[in-house]
């Protein structure tokens, strides 16, 4: 291993330490968190979805701390204005006829931000945010200048349901879901949660921006020629099965894979990297779908060395399982269904019932699995 290897692979320990310590604080937050890391390396938006009292605003400014460049945070409103974001315009320069924004403490001057209650903005601020999202650029009359973000961060309680921000929605490449703890986890949210208010920070681990922006330089120089033609194929299957996956998404989304690669101290991508894609839905509806294609060609994979994520990723959600078996039964129960439709619901239903056998937790599958039996029998009636 030469110098500059060597280099990389402490630079990335950095930032394992860093996620690990988030782990430890915000427990059972394991895959927001990784998520943060792999949108860090592959300097891509990030957005979460959840309920006010999920952590989601605290885990970000617990990131924030152990970064050490600075770090803009807003909740937006309909009424945010431009100035509230960027900065108003500097009253000495306007004096002199010149029309130039004082960034200073606002987003443009920003390594880190966060846009809580993101879907609030209004048409005021849209353009300027989605040139910020995209290319990092923030433009303001004749005044353009780069941004030093290294990740935006977006969150809110619900999805965009005006069309005007379903562009901006659009521009968090990677969605992660914020939901309550596992009860059973509680004691340990209350544990950590009570560590971190006594905790003084004097030992926490630390990344600086530099270090973060050499790993972003290096994700291009990741070899992804081995998971290409799975990665297009699974394009294709999302695409086929009514997922809007765009040209511009597609190529943004081999940095995901090759920041999951690079985060694995690899410089090849393999097919278990694929594992983001199971984070680039639209509608919680698609959360499910998305997750079974995408494991398809993940499960094949036996190489060492493979994201901690893909693991966790492959388990079945008993939550979203019975949610789904919740509105199959709505559908069945519908009088004006169609034979091809119940024919679907059927076929889901086997794929749901194979999902439930592998939920680890004896109480959870059979809570998921009594619903399954009944709709079953609903269905055995009615033939």
């Amino acid at each position: 291993m030469n110098e500059t290897q060597l280099a990389t692979h402490l630079t990335i320990d950095k930032l394992k330490q860093v996620l690990q310590h988030l782990k430890k604080v915000f427990v059972g937050k394991d895959e927001i968190i990784d998520l943060m890391g792999i949108c860090l390396v592959g300097r891509e938006n990030l957005f979460i979805l959840g309920p006010p009292g999920t952590a989601k605003s605290a885990t970000v400014r617990e990131l924030s701390k152990l970064i050490d460049g600075q770090t803009f945070e807003y909740l937006l409103t309909r009424f945010t204005e431009p100035n509230e974001l960027f900065g108003p315009f500097d009253i000495r320069k306007l004096r002199e006829g010149d029309l130039v924004t004082n960034t200073a403490g606002m987003l443009p001057e920003a390594s880190l931000i966060f846009l809580d209650e993101l879907l609030n903005a209004n048409s005021a601020i849209l353009n300027s945010l989605l040139m910020v999202l995209n290319e990092r650029i923030f433009r303001r009359g004749r005044e353009t200048r780069k941004l030093p973000a290294l990740m935006v961060i977006g969150a809110s309680n619900h999805l965009p349901e005006d069309e005007a921000l379903q562009a901006l929605f659009d521009r968090f490449l990677i969605r992660v879901k914020s939901d309550n703890v596992d009860p059973q986890e509680l004691d340990a949210v209350l544990n950590a949660g009570w560590v971190l208010e006594q905790h003084d920070g004097s030992d926490k681990p630390a990344i600086s921006v530099a270090e973060i922006a050499s790993l972003q330089e290096l994700t291009a120089k990741v070899d992804l020629q081995e998971v290409r033609p799975a990665y297009i194929e699974l394009i294709h299957k999302m695409r086929n099965a009514g997922l809007q996956v765009s040209d511009r998404r597609a190529v943004k989304l081999q940095r995901m894979i090759a920041a999951s690669a690079l985060i694995c101290k690899r410089n090849k991508a393999i097919p278990s990297d694929l594992w983001i894609l199971k984070h680039i839905w639209d509608t919680e509806e698609q959360r499910e779908i998305i997750a079974n294609i995408v494991n398809v060609i993940i499960v094949t994979d036996i190489s060492e060395n493979q994201h901690p994520r893909v693991k966790e990723n492959t388990k079945p959600d008993a939550e979203e399982i019975y949610k789904e078996v919740q509105h199959l039964t709505e559908q069945w129960a519908l009088p004006e269904i169609a034979m091809a439709e119940r024919s679907s619901i059927k076929d889901r239903l086997v794929h749901l019932n194979n999902r439930c056998e592998w939920i680890g937790n004896e109480a959870q599958r059979k809570y998921v699995q009594e619903p399954i039996d009944l709709l079953w029998k609903q269905i055995m009636q009615s033939a």
